[in-house]
């Protein structure tokens, strides 16, 4: 998903497999290739894995088809990764409406240890159900409706504490220089996305492969 474009309707008509000739050829010739497959940052982006850990983050918007395509893949991928690879989600606000709403919902399941729970079900619910989710009240409803104490929910969805992490997100979205999602951060060092590799497993080979090179690099 461009950040330029918001609409839902308008980013499905792209189609994931639209211009993605070239990925695909690079990654058929040998592995990731630099500058096709994903690129290396200018400046290091900053990091907060504990020391000896390769962070890996996915940056996202619940509002995109393709990072909702993409979840079930990384899921799975992040259930099985090794001990020295440290993974955190991170999602984005390209503007306030809706993305400040959908990335305060993220922060507040995250709060409340909420995410293995919830996380594919608010995905589920805009995609499939329909719903927007772009108001505090419609966001408060919803979670009732999972069995979360509204008033508590709302309580740290308004809190400093997702404030402070909304604002960490929108520096890293720009140490990393996110302009579109599903994407993916290793060590500080390396952007990848699905649009650079034509499909999501093609993506987390190439984010297997960064993570390798960010190992070897210590």
């Amino acid at each position: 998903m461009n950040r330029r474009e918001f609409s839902i309707q308008s980013l499905g008509a792209l189609g994931l497999g639209l211009g993605l000739a070239l990925p695909e050829l690079a990654l058929a010739q040998g592995g990731p290739v630099e500058g096709t497959n994903y690129v290396k940052l200018g400046q290091p982006a900053p990091t907060s894995a504990p020391a000896g850990k390769v962070e890996v983050v996915e940056f996202f918007w619940y509002g995109c088809p393709h990072c909702n395509h993409f979840e079930p893949y990384l899921a799975a991928w992040a259930a099985k990764l090794p001990a020295d690879v440290a993974f955190r989600r991170v999602p984005v606000a390209f503007r306030e409406n809706p993305f400040g709403a959908h990335q305060r919902l993220y922060f507040a399941i995250e709060g409340l240890g909420l995410v293995p729970q919830l996380h594919a079900k608010v995905f589920h619910a805009i995609h499939e159900e329909g719903l927007k989710l772009d108001k505090p009240e419609l966001i408060a409803d919803f979670v009732a409706k999972q069995g979360v104490d509204k008033a508590k929910f709302m309580g740290v969805y308004d809190s400093f504490s997702v404030q402070t992490k909304a604002k960490q997100a929108r520096s890293l979205m720009d140490a990393y220089k996110i302009d579109g999602v599903p994407a993916l951060g290793i060590a500080g060092q390396y952007y990848t996305s699905v649009s650079l590799n034509a499909t999501p497993e093609k993506a987390l080979a190439t984010t297997d492969f960064l993570i390798n090179k960010a190992r070897k690099a210590k």
